[in-house]
């Protein structure tokens, strides 16, 4: 791990595996979630969860369903940022701030957060947490 003067934003090559994992991940969710939702079963398990603004959901059948009902025809994300850090039991924790525009909406922002975790030699989500970045004060 070669040790980079301050200021300087390492090459693409020098990021970090979580990083590298967790970016591929934010990339196949995305590109999944915008062409065809249904897919997205792939990346859940059974024990998976997903709380969809403040709406819990739990195993890979009940948050395909949920996210394949969404009442809009096309979307599309722009990802802003996206931070990823390992966490001490070897899973991937990753954070996206965006936007999306869902068929003729406005664009709106979004935070999404993804746990993802190594099993059987694939990454899969156990944890995602959905919110439009909304603000109802009062």
């Amino acid at each position: 791990m070669g040790v980079h003067e301050a200021g300087q934003r390492p090459r693409m090559g020098d990021k970090p595996i979580w990083e590298q994992i967790g970016s591929s991940f934010i990339q196949h969710y995305y590109q999944l979630f915008d062409n065809d939702r249904t897919q997205l079963g792939a990346i859940y398990i059974d024990a998976s969860c997903l709380t969809w603004e403040g709406q819990q959901f739990q195993g890979k059948a009940a948050i395909v369903e949920k996210l394949s009902s969404l009442p809009f025809q096309k979307i599309q994300h722009s990802i802003t940022s996206q931070d990823h850090q390992p966490t001490p039991d070897s899973c991937i924790l990753s954070m996206v701030v965006g936007q999306l525009k869902a068929d003729e909406d406005p664009i709106m922002g979004f935070h999404q957060m993804f746990l993802l975790k190594n099993i059987n030699d694939a990454w899969v989500c156990t944890n995602d947490m959905f919110r439009l970045a909304l603000h109802n004060f009062g």
